[in-house]
């Protein structure tokens, strides 16, 4: 089997535009390559390659195409052509499409999960985040893209230090109260594989910064989650709107006040799976990938 390992310029090995935490690219691909073994190949390759070229392949999963949430329209297009061109994209269309927008997680809150109070204004400027304050109770909250990914374009401002007047993001975005168990524990990521959980971390900020990605020096531990823990990612997976389940899927997780665990994301698209701490994972996702390919 011809597998693609869809990328991107800024995690492509080579590219003078490289991305420092593109190390993760290397680690995924080669958990990957190792599971596939001797059944196929695993190449990794620009997802805005011509058509011609990735149609050659049985199978694409989208590996590192971190670049997408700034050509989404774009993204999904290309999706679309594989899947009638007759490659395998995992995760297909359907899943991508629907969890491109983090608005997702307001059909999830409708369906029972437990999610972290939100507001979606269709602009963030300096007037959505004072009257955040207030709606939530809070002193502090936090600002994101709906569609976007590793924490860029976030913001975090407190009632004491509120944005310039002039500040916005100038499209959709999502504002949340800021959660203190996401410095004082950390976020919780449960990785699954065609709906089995195959491995979960305890993800840490460093230095008094709250975003845990290895890009702001965010640290992983390996975890053995307790019962009900493990229950609340599960129950977020049955809550997917889906027939079948996704090849992977990253579920990330963080304490309330209460104790019980939120959904901050379902990552369905591209998120790093961290083979470190989960030396199963290539051999799990290449019998999901042989699967869908009979």
């Amino acid at each position: 089997m011809k597998i693609a390992f869809l990328a991107c310029p800024a995690t492509l090995p080579g590219s003078p535009t490289r991305r420092p935490d593109a190390f993760e690219h290397d680690l995924y691909l080669e958990a990957v390559r190792a599971g596939v073994g001797a059944r196929g190949t695993v190449t990794d390759i620009d997802w805005r390659a011509p058509l011609a070229e990735l149609a050659r392949f049985d199978l694409a999963i989208l590996g590192t195409p971190w670049d997408y949430t700034e050509a989404k329209d774009e993204f999904l297009a290309r999706l679309g052509d594989l899947e009638a061109a007759g490659v395998a994209v995992c995760n297909p269309l359907e899943v991508v499409r629907w969890n491109a927008d983090k608005l997702y997680l307001r059909e999830l809150a409708t369906r029972g999960a437990v999610t972290i109070p939100t507001l979606w204004p269709e602009r963030a400027g300096c007037a959505e985040i004072i009257a955040a304050f207030d709606h939530f109770g809070t002193d502090r909250v936090v600002v994101k893209r709906r569609v976007g990914a590793g924490a860029i374009g976030q913001d975090s401002f407190t009632r004491d230090d509120p944005p310039q007047a002039d500040w916005a993001i100038e499209q959709p975005a999502m504002i949340q109260p800021f959660l203190p168990a996401i410095q004082r524990e950390g976020e919780l990521s449960f990785i699954f594989v065609d709906g089995v959980l195959c491995h979960t971390l305890l993800k840490q900020a460093t230095g008094g910064d709250y975003r845990i990605q290895s890009l702001y020096g965010g640290t992983e531990t390996p975890l053995e989650p307790a019962p009900a823990d493990r229950a609340a990612a599960e129950a977020i997976m049955a809550l997917l709107p889906f027939g079948q389940a996704p090849l992977y899927a990253r579920i990330d997780m963080v304490r309330l006040d209460d104790g019980r665990l939120a959904v901050i994301e379902a990552e369905l698209i591209e998120p790093y799976l961290y083979p470190e701490q989960g030396p199963n994972l290539g051999s799990m996702l290449a019998e999901g990938m042989l699967r869908r390919r009979g």
